[in-house]
């Protein structure tokens, strides 16, 4: 059996899912090698290398003026947003400071004020995501919100996700260009849970991103230029974030009901990790390590990729299968495995 395009059923029994010892004796081999030890001189280059991006990029901006050329500004821009989401995700995993009081300054100063992404929303749907990877009911990203990620919620699906999940494999990468205008919608929509902490800051800083990004926009730009300036800018930002994210599980085993395997299985068995060099790193934020980030959230990104031999190697001891491609198989196995889930959805039946 494979680790790709695999579903287990709520009866579906995971060899070695009742020992509960594997992940430490992983974990001793993890802090022998200090892999755990914060790095705050990379985090503080990182961070100011992303700044630094940012600044300039609205510096030319400026400087450009009302131009068509402002497109390629907007371009560049969305890939530093990205960027910046990415530092986001790791502040929020306590890989940059050892508090939570700062990791929530940093995260409400980077998600919010930054990229215009509710912190406090993204905090606790993230949460969920890494307590029960790909479990169809407890995973807020395998929910059947647009897609359907297994033939069960394909043959549920109702209204708009019963539409596009017929051709939902062709849709995939157009659906990410309003990824960045989810984002946004979803942020504001958190506002109104009485769950949400620091509601006041959450608030003010995701208003004054809106109020800072379109002032800029039709003050320099006329209102056509703007437009388009907006446009290209959120199509490519959520592309691109879309595209980090989509390799890490998509395609790959889901879980329903009881189906519960111990912490390691649940982690390595739902994860792809997305073979590369230095660039991959740096483009995917370090997401291509997909299984040791799982296994280890708040373990600096710089030391995932010396923890993947040392998790490879520990998951070939004990049986476990550990799946790694490289980034377009990675597309190419997520897209399979939507056009697969689809199918009830394109037959005479349906």
């Amino acid at each position: 059996m494979t680790t790709t395009s695999v579903e287990f059923s709520r009866s579906a029994a995971v060899p070695g899912a009742a020992s509960g010892s594997d992940f430490a004796g992983l974990s001793r081999r993890i802090v022998a090698a200090g892999l755990l030890r914060r790095r705050p001189g990379y985090y503080a280059v990182r961070i100011a290398l992303v700044t630094m991006a940012f600044a300039g990029g609205w510096v030319a901006f400026f400087a450009l003026g009302d131009s068509w050329w402002q497109l390629a500004v907007a371009a560049f821009l969305a890939l530093v947003f990205a960027q910046v989401a990415l530092v986001t995700h790791d502040v929020a995993h306590r890989q940059v400071f050892r508090g939570r009081r700062p990791s929530e300054i940093g995260g409400l100063l980077f998600g919010n004020l930054g990229v215009g992404m509710s912190y406090g929303w993204w905090m606790n749907k993230h949460t969920r995501h890494h307590a029960n990877p790909n479990h169809e009911e407890l995973d807020p990203d395998v929910a059947p919100d647009i897609l359907v990620w297994s033939r069960d919620q394909a043959r549920a699906a109702t209204g708009l996700p019963r539409f596009i999940g017929r051709y939902q494999a062709q849709l995939f990468f157009p659906l990410l260009t309003l990824e960045g205008f989810n984002l946004r919608v979803a942020s504001i929509r958190a506002l109104r849970s009485p769950t949400m902490k620091h509601w006041g800051s959450e608030a003010a800083l995701l208003l004054t991103h809106i109020v800072l990004y379109l002032t800029a926009l039709f003050l320099v730009l006329s209102p056509g230029k703007a437009i388009a300036f907006l446009l290209v800018h959120q199509a490519v930002f959520g592309v691109y974030l879309g595209c980090t994210f989509a390799p890490n599980h998509k395609g790959m085993p889901t879980l329903t009901g009881g189906a519960r395997p111990d912490f390691l299985r649940r982690q390595v068995l739902t994860s792809r990790n997305v073979r590369g060099g230095v660039l991959t790193d740096l483009l995917l934020g370090g997401l291509n390590y997909q299984i040791e980030h799982h296994l280890f959230p708040s373990m600096p990104t710089p030391h995932l990729r010396r923890a993947q031999v040392i998790v490879r190697a520990y998951c070939a001891e004990i049986g476990v299968p550990y799946h790694e491609t490289g980034l377009v198989r990675s597309y190419a196995e997520a897209l399979r495995h939507l056009r697969r889930v689809g199918e009830p959805l394109r037959g005479p039946r349906a």
